[in-house]
């Protein structure tokens, strides 16, 4: 990169609803993870909330021609990403966190470790109709996650059926008693983050079914939201803060024009609470 370039931020555009990005944890764990590790360089995050990926595109183009970010961290890659290739004709080095995309660093988890590890808790207890509220089928990572829970469940020979969700509130509660509502509701079922998780014990409590009595529950992304929840949540549990200093330290390598190789985040594990037993 030209030194005439350097600045010292970091750029994050989140294309997602403003109400979502107050609610959910995540995210704000994992931009102080980044933040730490960058702080330690005299860097600091320049974080931008959008509605859509269009508006992140514009952000960046406004980035490069202002010469604003020295860096991009790429977060959610999908299908038919354009973004990547946006970043690479503007000039902008990019990490991803998430799944690679070609010729771009990333910073990985092990979805598919992690939805054995969810299931293999669950059909160890007996569950043999589990179901998955995911979040948007566009996503990368949500199609590894689908496509590892299709492919452990038909060697157990297990029922799962997966349903989309867009990782709100209202998704969980209402894709959770649709769920139950049917004629065969599953004993079990996975969510894709914490807060479609919280909505959906709700919605289950509200439908009269025990938990974990009538129906268990597990939550992607432990936070304090699922610890305080009544009953405590299940959870597949990520050091998020960890996994934001893992992409911080290759963003740095990157600026400074090293190596970088793909890092992979440790596999999540099953945090036992009190939503998950054997089915009654």
């Amino acid at each position: 990169m030209d030194d005439a370039w350097r600045t010292t931020a970091v750029g994050l555009v989140l294309a997602r609803p403003p109400r979502l990005l107050g609610a959910e944890p995540f995210f704000m764990e994992f931009i102080a993870g980044i933040e730490e590790r960058l702080a330690e360089h005299g860097r600091s995050v320049l974080l931008h909330v959008v509605a859509h990926h269009a508006a992140e595109v514009d952000a960046y183009r406004r980035w490069a021609r202002h010469r604003l970010v020295d860096a991009v961290v790429l977060v959610n890659p999908s299908v038919d990403d354009s973004r990547p290739a946006v970043l690479r004709q503007l000039g902008l080095p990019v990490v991803v966190a998430g799944e690679p995309t070609p010729d771009t660093p990333a910073v990985r988890r092990d979805d598919v470790g992690s939805m054995r590890a969810a299931l293999a808790h669950l059909i160890e207890l007996g569950h043999r109709r589990i179901a998955r509220i995911s979040g948007p089928d566009t996503l990368l990572h949500t199609r590894t996650r689908t496509a590892a829970m299709l492919a452990v469940a038909a060697d157990a020979g297990v029922d799962a059926v997966v349903v989309e969700g867009d990782y709100s509130e209202e998704s969980g509660a209402g894709l959770t008693a649709r769920l139950l509502a049917g004629p065969e509701p599953p004993t079990a079922i996975i969510y894709d983050n914490d807060l479609m998780a919280v909505a959906g014990l709700h919605a289950a409590k509200e439908s009269g079914r025990r938990i974990p009595g009538d129906v268990s529950l597990i939550a992607w992304d432990d936070s304090s939201l699922c610890r305080l929840a009544s009953p405590a949540l299940t959870t597949m549990s990520l050091d998020v803060h960890t996994f934001g200093a893992s992409v911080g330290e290759s963003v740095l390598r990157l600026i400074n024009g090293e190596a970088v190789s793909e890092r992979w985040c440790a596999t999540e594990t099953v945090v036992v609470r009190e939503t998950t037993a054997a089915p009654g």
